[in-house]
């Protein structure tokens, strides 16, 4: 499932790349949205980037986590842990631009492109299944899972608040708590196993 997205956000995110048009069709935007009932766009616009170095790190981040997570949705979910999959990433980019939908429906200016809200939701999703595995902070600095969480959350929100650059910290915030969340929405008892995980090394 990981490799299809990649491939799909590698060939759209290039057809938008020689299109200008097609990026505009395609990308976020709050007032088409809701004014102009352009749908599409709530799911499209993660399947186009910015530019190659925008999807290189959020395909780069998919591919590493996205596959542990068919691991644990396989061992947990069974049969159902494609349909699962699916619902995580999708649900990610529905999730994480609901603000950025209320904030911005009267600004026509406003777009956004990235699978970075589905992709917190992926990287979320893998840290509550295993929170003390080892991340790289800041392609890095090697630490737990669940301290890298915490601090991913604060500092998305404290940018979020300031809106110092044009980064959606919201996106981002949404996209990673709908993934910590979504294993206990389709088994509450998995978030047993994450505080017997969690306690277990402290």
């Amino acid at each position: 499932m990981t490799i299809i997205l990649i491939v799909i956000s590698v060939a759209v995110s290039y057809a938008a790349f020689k299109s200008p048009k097609l990026m505009d069709e395609l990308q976020f935007n709050a007032s088409k949205i809701v004014h102009k009932h352009e749908y599409h766009r709530l799911i499209t616009h993660a399947f186009v980037h910015a530019n190659w170095e925008h999807l290189f790190v959020n395909m780069i981040v998919l591919y590493s986590f996205g596959g542990a997570i068919e691991m644990y949705f396989r061992d947990y979910f069974g049969n159902n842990h494609i349909l699962y999959y699916f619902l995580l990433y999708f649900g990610g980019i529905l999730v994480s631009n609901l603000y950025a939908l209320v904030k911005h429906r009267n600004n026509y200016f406003y777009n956004a492109v990235g699978a970075s809200g589905a992709v917190a939701s992926i990287v979320f999703a893998a840290i509550f299944f295993d929170p003390w595995n080892k991340i790289l902070f800041f392609y890095v600095l090697p630490i737990p899972g669940i301290i890298f969480a915490a601090l991913y959350l604060v500092y998305s929100y404290q940018m979020s608040m300031k809106q110092k650059d044009n980064v959606a910290h919201d996106a981002h915030f949404l996209g990673a708590l709908y993934g910590f969340v979504f294993p206990i929405l389709v088994n509450p008892q998995l978030f047993e196993t994450f505080l017997d995980k969690l306690f277990r090394l402290i």
